[in-house]
């Protein structure tokens, strides 16, 4: 029996409009089209908006984060992010 945790049975944890920051370096995985395996799509620090938010294999949450120092829009999952500032 698997015991992951199933992400979906929550609400999500970021919201879309959010300001996000990514808490680590992200490379493609070779999900991000015209860039080489391994090309650096956002470095740790790099502030970005969720844009929209969907689900992976219907159990996590992957938030489509437009990064502002790129112009890239790059799947994350909540542990790669962290709010980039507080909710009022």
């Amino acid at each position: 029996m698997q015991t992951d945790e199933i992400e979906i049975d929550s609400p999500p944890i970021f919201d879309i409009g959010q300001k996000v920051r990514s808490r680590k370096l992200i490379r493609n995985d070779g999900t991000f089209p015209g860039k080489d395996i391994g090309a650096t799509l956002a470095k740790k620090g790099d502030v970005g908006y969720v844009v929209s938010i969907g689900t992976f294999l219907q159990s996590s949450y992957i938030y489509a984060v437009h990064f502002m120092t790129t112009g890239y829009i790059v799947g994350c999952r909540s542990k790669e992010l962290e709010l980039a500032e507080e909710i009022k």
